[in-house]
């Protein structure tokens, strides 16, 4: 199992391919020439769009953000001030649903691109407005060598036990954020051209995580209306009376979440709420909007063709 770990850790933080060391074995040499490969440390992108969650009350500051860049991924560390950026589709395309993307990361982390703003703009596209969410993160170290470390020592810790589901990397400010989101889109939603009955989230790896607690919180009302599970933890969950419908996509190769089957789909299905289970052959963690020669390429697709299906594009919203 740590073997595995280690081979897809650096996807939850950073694009690079980095792998760590267990505490106290040595480095291969082929990892210590990995380990070089740190993301390019770059100022904080323009972001003039950005909504401070939680107005005048938003907590942190955005100075303690560490922002890196590698390949076509932007990645943010150290996140204390959360933010909701609208990505908003032409409003004759508009179909009046909303969904709030919940990038991954381990919690130490957030992909604001491959797993951020490249979906909203998908989303968006389609006519659905879309909402990125930046929300709160574990502290880790300022440096990138540093933070890579400890940070894949921590997920070695947290995914030693498979059926954890990683639950002991959870930031539960996390959870509060998607709360506070979906809170605001709904606020706002005549500003915006959105049914407040049609607001969901969809969320990767740890935002993934978010989402379906979002979705388990114990006021009906202040869940989404549907969620998108995207390489979550497939474990048991109890599911709530009224749980929002739930979409499902994960890949059975994928190296950080390994198959025990499908617990939580089982569990959506006894409780007679809407799900849908995509499990891909090939694609492991962290595929984004899809991994080239794999089915996982479909998943934009077939998340947005299940809401269409059940209603939240168009016409009253799917129960």
């Amino acid at each position: 199992m740590i073997a595995r770990i280690l081979t897809v850790a650096a996807v939850l933080l950073a694009p690079a391919n980095v792998l760590a060391q267990q505490a106290g074995a040595p480095l291969p040499p082929e990892v210590r020439a990995q380990m070089a490969d740190l993301p390019k440390v770059i100022p904080a992108p323009a972001d003039p769009d950005a909504i401070p969650l939680y107005g005048v009350r938003t907590p942190g500051k955005a100075s303690t953000e560490n922002w890196s860049q590698q390949g076509d991924n932007v990645v943010v560390r150290n996140v204390t001030r959360p933010t909701l950026t609208p990505v908003l589709p032409d409003p004759a395309k508009a179909t009046g649903a909303a969904v709030i993307v919940a990038p991954g990361g381990g919690f130490m982390a957030l992909s604001t691109e491959t797993e951020g703003f490249q979906v909203a703009r998908v989303l968006a596209k389609h006519g659905i407005a879309a909402f990125v969410l930046k929300y709160r993160l574990v502290p880790t170290p300022t440096g990138e060598g540093e933070a890579r470390t400890y940070s894949v020592h921590r997920l070695i810790a947290a995914l030693s036990d498979p059926a954890s589901g990683g639950e002991s990397l959870r930031n539960p400010e996390s959870t509060e954020d998607g709360l506070a989101a979906l809170q605001l889109v709904r606020t706002n939603a005549a500003k915006w051209g959105i049914d407040p009955a049609r607001v969901g989230m969809i969320g990767f790896s740890a935002g993934a995580m978010t989402s379906l607690a979002t979705a388990l919180a114990p006021q009906p009302e202040a869940r989404p209306a549907f969620i998108g599970f995207i390489y979550g933890p497939q474990i048991a969950v109890q599911v709530p009376v009224k749980a929002p419908a739930l979409f499902d996509a994960i890949a059975l190769d994928d190296a950080i979440f390994p198959s025990m089957g499908f617990p939580i789909v089982e569990n959506w299905h006894k409780a007679k709420r809407p799900v849908e289970l995509h499990a891909y052959g090939r694609g492991n963690h962290g595929f984004g909007l899809g991994r080239p020669g794999t089915t996982t390429t479909l998943v934009m697709e077939e998340f947005i063709a299940r809401l269409s299906m059940q209603g939240f594009l168009g016409g009253p919203a799917g129960k």
